[in-house]
């Protein structure tokens, strides 16, 4: 039997009593994953990628500005536990953000929590750039403290991003709609060192005439740096504000049918106008429990998918933010920056500058073309295949940039070809794990579990962010014996990505391993409209 799409119109009613509530489920479902590209898939592109976009910025930001505080602070020196500790704070924060949101996003919804998250980024960004050192409160503690509470609202924005984008979007266009998403963070980086650059232009005489170490111009500096990321924030705070719930959530946790089919015409323009409101139906359907929970997971065709969705973004996350987060290291220790350094206000101007360059040529050269080369092959070649490729090119540049670094970095040709290296480790980080970690715990769980397990996925990469940091603070500038350890993670990488599905090219509900046959049936329950 063949029905139209449009079950939401005014004299549908009779039609609506005629089709069961599984079928309505299962016709309303075909209209997204079948929607034609339009203007709201652009839409929430931008507004989640902004998002991201401000995430990485604020994240990315604090490797540029440590080395500006040790001026400021420090008398041109600060201690490697303590850098560590400032660049801990917000991948612990983004572990707690991710734990919860994601749980509370299955619970009440994503509209609900969406721009919540965004508000604790806006505050805490705002409250670093406005930090202050005192004899009984140091700077550096103010700023680990701002920049943890930062990370929990950065957490957040991981599942309920990736959870909006993959339930909106048609599944021909999903995983390119996603990436684009996340592609936004690799504009957020190359953005902090631009302002980085333009930031120390605009003070370059200042800190020039200024004594070593030019602490005054170059507290103004960083506290720019870090306060311009509120900007976005607040543009995209609005739309975010604006966006509405997931037909998903309304049809599969809220249980009512009928207003996510109206919810549908809405977003999709399938019909203009305004649609009126629609009783709530509550049907019967699988819900969240402890013990269903339990269920679900303690199947091995589901428990596998969570096992490799979480131990991928682990490994990946050691590598992606032990460099990211360390790059202003690694270019000192192969000589980017000047030679011989001497205790000037123009050494420490050079110094800085030369940092913000080489981190822009880092994301220029590997992380930004990693991102949209992903975007032109992840609905065609598909995510497994991509990440396999990834870990393992991954494993073989950490190879020779461990083993052999000694040797790259005796010649001015070797630390050339040392900086090619690491941009091709960049680049396939996100032609690879980097991308696809983030996609394919959007898709892969029922949408009753969707954001909770993303959260625990991205909660598990964020971990690896925490490991990467303590070994760099642990071992402190040495870069070989990081590479060496780097290559064998990303060997395990190779074995967990063996766990997953291939999701490209199947609708949500096909890769959550769960019947959809009778999914829901006949509603026990009429009451009034819920409030919109």
């Amino acid at each position: 039997m063949a029905f139209n799409g449009n079950l939401a119109s005014d004299n549908d009613s009779d039609r609506r009593s005629a089709i069961s509530p599984d079928e309505r489920r299962r016709v309303a479902l075909a209209e997204i994953d079948n929607a034609p590209f339009s203007w709201f898939h652009v839409k929430v592109c931008i507004v989640a990628g902004v998002g991201f976009f401000t995430d990485a910025y604020d994240i990315f930001a604090i490797d540029i500005a440590v080395n500006m505080l040790k001026f400021t602070y420090g008398n041109g020196s600060i201690s490697s536990w303590t850098s560590t500790c400032l660049k801990v704070a917000t991948p612990i924060g983004n572990l707690v953000g991710q734990l919860l949101f994601g749980w509370l996003a299955d619970l009440y919804g994503r509209k609900r929590l969406y721009g919540v998250e965004l508000v604790i980024v806006i505050i805490a960004t705002f409250c670093q750039a406005l930090s202050g050192h005192s004899p009984s409160v140091g700077i550096i503690g103010v700023l680990i403290f701002w920049r943890f509470v930062m990370g929990v609202g950065i957490g957040g924005d991981y599942p309920l991003s990736a959870i909006i984008s993959s339930e909106f979007a048609a599944t021909r266009i999903r995983g390119r709609l996603m990436t684009v998403v996340f592609a936004f963070q690799g504009w957020g980086q190359f953005t902090a060192a631009v302002v980085g650059i333009l930031v120390l232009s605009a003070f370059k005489s200042e800190i020039l005439a200024a004594p070593y170490p030019a602490s005054t111009p170059i507290d103004y500096c960083w506290r720019i740096l870090v306060g311009m990321g509120c900007v976005p924030g607040v543009i995209a705070l609005y739309f975010r504000l604006t966006v509405p719930e997931t037909p998903r959530f309304t049809m599969d946790i809220e249980r009512n049918v009928s207003q996510a089919a109206k919810d549908i015409n809405t977003v999709m323009g399938i019909r203009a106008g305004a649609v009126d409101e629609c009783p709530v139906e509550h049907v019967k359907a699988p819900r969240a429990s402890r013990a269903d929970f339990i269920a679900y997971f303690s199947q091995w065709k589901n428990l596998k998918v969570i096992i490799g969705t979480a131990y991928s973004w682990f490994a990946l996350d050691i590598a992606f933010y032990g460099l990211g987060l360390n790059s202003s290291i690694i270019l000192t220790a192969i000589k980017f920056s000047p030679s011989s350094f001497t205790n000037t206000s123009r050494s420490v101007y050079e110094s800085l500058r030369n940092n913000c360059i080489g981190i822009l040529i880092l994301s220029v050269a590997g992380l930004i073309p990693g991102y949209w080369v992903s975007f032109l092959f992840i609905d065609t070649w598909g995510r497994k295949p991509i990440q396999l490729m990834g870990f393992t090119i991954l494993t073989v540049l950490f190879l020779i940039m461990g083993f052999c670094y000694n040797i790259l970095n005796a010649s001015q040709s070797g630390r050339h070809a040392f900086v090619a290296l690491y941009c091709l480790a960049n680049f396939f980080q996100n032609f690879g794990p980097n991308t696809t970690t983030f996609i394919i715990p959007g898709e892969a769980f029922p949408t009753r579990y969707r954001s909770t397990a993303h959260g625990i996925s991205a909660a598990s990469g964020k971990l690896g962010a925490v490991v990467a940091q303590l070994a760099w603070g642990g071992i402190g500038k040495s870069v070989k014996p990081i590479m060496e350890i780097f290559a064998f993670i990303m060997l395990t990488g190779i074995f967990s990505t063996l766990l997953l599905p291939e999701t490209k090219q199947r609708t949500l509900e096909d890769i959550s391993n769960e019947e959809q046959h009778s999914y829901i049936t006949t509603g026990v329950e009429t009451s009034h409209p819920r409030k919109r």
